[in-house]
């Protein structure tokens, strides 16, 4: 058997592309993968801060803690079928109380994303926690 390469077949060049495919296009898919489940992530985390600042905001007409804090269930049951990644069921409205130092009223949203098709991915990809909290604060007026 002769152990030395034939000129013509250390020349031969023809799966030269075939073995380059093989090497990058797993890289390639796990970072589109990447790119698409971070950004869909992030595309909730977002919805969800918008939807708690509008609670906060809607709260602010009312005269009490309880009251207030009804019309920011009443915000977030109304406005959550905008967000098309937000499930209306999956929010918990988890705190609004006003702080008595700075007459501030805060909001605090929960969302359970684990339902949520990226975290169903495989998990070559890492992720961060499914349960998402957001915290919106608006100061009352001076009465």
């Amino acid at each position: 058997m002769n152990r030395h390469l034939s000129p013509s077949f250390a020349a031969d060049t023809q799966g030269a592309s075939a073995v380059e495919f093989a090497i990058i296009m797993p890289v390639f898919v796990l970072l589109i993968v990447g790119i698409f489940a971070y950004g869909s992530y992030f595309a909730l985390v977002h919805g969800l801060q918008q939807l708690t600042a509008e609670a906060a905001r809607a709260s602010i007409g009312g005269l009490t803690d309880d009251e207030r804090q009804s019309l920011a269930q009443t915000s977030i049951a109304t406005n959550a079928g905008k967000y098309p990644l937000l499930t209306a069921h999956e929010l918990t409205l988890t705190g609004a109380a006003t702080d008595p130092a700075t007459s501030t009223f805060t909001v605090t949203v929960s969302y359970d994303a684990s339902g949520l098709f990226i975290f169903n991915l495989p998990t070559i990809i890492p992720m961060p926690a499914p349960t998402i909290i957001r915290t919106a604060a608006i100061q009352r007026g001076g009465y």
